[in-house]
Order: structure tokens, then C-alpha cells, then sequence
């Protein structure tokens, strides 16, 4: 079988990191059940060092393999329904929606139909993996659980106009780092898969299939203008399916990253959802077993996996969730809003890649451990280790971003929203430096509302002298 030139991780051929051979498993949507949750737990055990992470993508990374994957163990995966039955578009990013898909109380479009139909349509036409290994999708069904501001080279995000149900169509182009820009077209659900096959369509017009370095949709786009990628795109199906009147953005409402996490209600009467906390998304084999026995034994056999690193079961009972909540204790973890761990993400440090400059990972662990002892954190704030300029781990901005170094010794340059606070700080001193920077703007942001990022941009012209140490 050939495979096409990547350097990203997927489930049918090895990726060599580090720690040893990384597998990636795409779960499109981020749903999985238990003998599929199962099924992995195996693999990691059998092949790995008995634990996976979660993905900013919502997949799942088994690493530190010291062997390939046993064909039988692929083939019994797609018996599962957990590997895709094409392995030549493995290597297509993973499809992206709302963790709460379906049980959201304000969304306005169930996308599990969507995501899966996509799946589908590229499982169906192989040609397709031709596409770049970071060809993105993502769904929105605009509930309370947003994913729309995640990095994605397409968005589809649900609109309600007059009582109707449209999905808007964002494009990624411009200066990287952008968020995807509103086209200002609306499409029909039905017309969904047919428009995103003309998208990909016209995008494998522009590239060299022979070319290792495949440019991204944002560098098509950026080459074409807009306008004349859209007219190509008109040109590869009905003339008509574009020509939807524009229609301006509506105001909506302000993104509530955490909100999945802690106990919430589902439009199904009398069920809830758990968002559970993992930290830095990494989960031991044996609380993947524990995860999957609560599942099925007080839910809908399914766990879901968000773009945070995180995960929720679902379908819980009213009358069970004091018992689900302490089995989750009992397996070292928890729904907590005001935990640490769950304001904390790292890449997977200098163990894992020869590009990082600092174990990330332990640096986050122990700045949690000392944050713990002294403080909660009763507001999110987003602080992102990364153990190079790549930014795996992250890569929208975020509130506070410690950037892996070596000068004399190993440390981290510190940023606030991008803006950079200090050149060189020792990893001794990180965590006395993050506890003062936090405890600096619960102290003087002005309500509780206030958040991180609004207090940095009150404070922007005096930031050294607000976070001297």
C-alpha cells in the first residue's frame, strides 16, 4: 500500500518519534465506545508504555512503541469500526465538531450526520488522499460547547435564519495564525458534502501530487484570491450552489471553552453529561478501562473526546451521577472547573521530540502541583508549554504561552496573548513566576467577569512592571 508523504502520525504506517514509534488514531467526531476504548487500551499495553494522550484534534496518540502494529491488530480495529476501512486517507486530519454534538441544550443543528457523511465521502474516493496530511474540516452546530475557533481550513458553522438551518461557510487564508474568514455564503445541509468535495476538488487542482511539501489550503487561497477559488469551486458542481445571496455575519455569542467541564443537563429530559479533566490529556490504560466499565455500565457506551484535551460521558442518569462522579475520583481524576490541570496543555516535550528543548510535560505537572497548594483558579487561564516554536500542542494564542529554550541551560521565554514578557526564564523559577503573574490579576482585574485576556489588554503598556519578579 502507499502511503503519501507525511510527516504526521497516523494508524498504517509508523511515524518515528523520540520515546520510540508513534501511532495516531483518528476518531472522527471524537466519539468511541467501549470495545473500541478497549481495544486501544490493548494496543498501549501490548505494544506502548500503557497510556495514549488526547489530541488538540481529539485523537488519540499511542506512543514510546518499540514495534510496528501487528496487522491482525489493524484489521480487528477496523472490524471495530475504529480504523478507517481506506488506509490511504489515514493521514487526513481528523474531522472536527462539537463534543456535545446531539445532547447540547442550545445548539441548532445536530453535526454528527455531517461528520460522519464526510467520513464517508472520503473513505469512498481515494483519490483524495492526495490531500495535505493537514487538510482540516470542522462542524459547528452553534451550541454551547463552541469549536468554531479552532485552527481548521474550513468551518461550516449552523445559522438559524427565519426558523431555516444553514451552515456558513469560513475559509482559512491570509497570514498564518488567522482564524478561518466568513465567505459570507450560507449552504443548505443537504448541500453540505457536495460543496466540501468541490472545496478539495479544487484544491488538488493547485498542488503537485509529487511534491513531499504540499502547500496549505490558507497558501492556495492566498495565490488565487478568494474570489477566484470560489469561482473554480462553482465550476466543479452545480452552478447554482454558491450563488446563495450573501448574507453578513450575526453577532454571537462569546466562546465558553470550559463549559463542557463539570456536570451539566442535556436536552434529553432527565440526562447529563460529565466533562472529566484529564490531566495534560493523558489517560493510563488502566483509567481507560475504568472510563469504558462506567460507560457502559451507567450510560450510552460511548466516551467523547473534545479538542481540549479532555472528555465527557454521556447519557447519565440524574439518580447515578453521585455514584459515576466518585467512580471517577477513584480513578485518580476529575470534573472540577476550578482544576489546574484543566487550564494547562504541553506538547510532548523533549522526551518525545528531538525538536523540543524542555520536558513540557513534567515542567506543566510540577507548576500544577505548586499551583495547587496556594491557589484556585476560579476564571480560566490558558497556559500553553510548548517545547519549541512549532507549537503542536496549540496553536491558537493563548493567554499565557511558555516557550521551550536553551541558552546556558534549559528554560522558557515567557508570552502573555503573544506579547513577549521575559526573554529567559530558569524552569526553577516558572512556577513562582506563573503563581505571581495569577495572583496578580485576581487581585486587580476589576469583577470576577474580567477575564485574563481583557486584564493584559488594560494593563498592556505596564506588563514588566505588573509581573516583576
Amino acid at each position: 500500500m502507499q502511503i503519501p508523504f507525511t510527516a504526521c502520525p497516523g494508524l498504517f504506517y509508523s511515524t518515528p518519534a523520540q520515546d520510540g514509534l508513534l501511532y495516531r488514531l483518528r476518531i472522527p467526531g471524537g466519539i468511541i465506545n467501549y470495545n473500541q476504548f478497549q481495544a486501544i487500551a490493548d494496543i498501549a499495553d501490548n505494544y506502548g508504555s500503557a497510556y495514549i494522550d488526547i489530541t488538540n484534534r481529539a485523537n488519540i496518540q499511542i506512543r514510546e512503541l518499540k514495534q510496528g502494529i501487528n496487522i491482525a491488530v489493524l484489521e480487528n480495529l477496523q472490524t471495530l469500526g475504529l480504523a478507517s476501512t481506506n488506509a490511504k486517507v489515514d493521514h487526513i486530519r481528523n474531522i472536527m465538531t462539537n463534543p456535545t454534538a446531539g445532547i447540547d441544550t442550545e445548539e441548532i443543528i445536530d453535526t454528527r450526520p455531517l461528520v460522519k457523511a464526510w467520513e464517508e465521502y472520503i473513505t469512498a474516493h481515494s483519490h483524495l488522499s492526495e490531500l495535505s496530511a493537514k487538510f482540516s474540516v470542522c462542524f459547528d452546530g452553534r451550541g454551547k460547547v463552541s469549536v468554531s475557533d479552532r485552527p481548521n481550513d474550513i468551518i461550516l458553522a449552523a445559522e438559524l435564519i427565519n426558523s431555516n438551518v444553514y451552515l456558513r461557510l469560513y475559509l482559512s487564508y491570509g497570514e498564518k495564525g488567522e482564524p478561518a474568514k466568513d465567505t459570507g455564503i450560507l449552504l443548505k445541509p443537504v448541500q453540505t458534502i457536495q460543496v466540501l468535495a468541490a472545496l478539495a476538488e479544487t484544491y488538488l487542482k493547485h498542488i503537485d501530487t509529487n511534491n513531499r511539501r504540499k502547500p496549505r489550503l490558507r497558501e492556495i487561497i492566498n495565490n488565487l484570491t478568494v474570489e477566484e477559488y470560489l469561482h473554480q469551486v462553482q465550476q466543479h458542481q452545480n452552478p447554482h450552489i454558491l450563488n446563495i445571496t450573501k448574507t453578513p455575519l450575526r453577532a454571537s455569542a462569546p466562546l465558553r471553552e470550559k463549559a463542557h467541564i463539570g456536570i451539566h443537563s442535556q436536552r434529553q429530559t432527565g440526562l447529563y453529561y460529565i466533562g472529566i479533566v484529564l490531566p495534560l490529556g493523558r489517560l493510563e490504560t488502566w483509567q481507560i478501562r475504568g472510563l469504558a466499565n462506567i460507560a457502559k455500565r451507567y450510560s450510552d457506551d460511548n466516551i467523547r473526546l473534545t479538542p481540549w484535551q479532555n472528555l465527557l460521558l454521556t447519557d447519565i442518569p440524574e439518580n447515578k451521577i453521585r455514584e459515576v462522579d466518585q467512580e471517577i475520583t477513584n480513578l485518580g481524576l476529575n470534573s472540577s472547573l476550578s482544576n489546574i490541570k484543566s487550564f494547562l496543555v504541553a506538547c510532548s516535550g523533549k522526551r518525545g521530540c528531538a525538536a523540543a528543548a524542555t520536558e513540557t510535560k513534567d515542567d506543566a505537572i510540577n507548576l500544577a502541583k505548586h499551583l495547587e497548594s496556594l491557589m484556585i483558579l476560579d476564571s480560566p487561564v490558558n497556559i500553553h508549554f510548548s517545547g519549541c516554536s512549532k507549537s503542536c500542542a496549540q496553536h491558537t494564542q493563548a493567554d499565557i504561552t511558555l516557550l521551550g529554550i536553551i541558552t546556558e541551560t534549559p528554560g522558557y521565554q515567557v508570552y502573555v496573548l503573544g506579547h513577549l514578557l521575559y526573554e529567559y526564564v530558569t524552569i526553577a523559577k516558572i512556577p513562582t513566576l506563573i503563581q505571581k503573574m495569577l495572583a496578580v490579576y485576581q487581585k486587580q482585574r476589576l469583577s470576577l467577569q474580567e477575564t485574563f485576556g481583557q486584564f493584559i489588554e488594560r494593563h498592556n503598556q505596564q506588563l514588566n512592571q505588573l509581573f516583576k519578579y
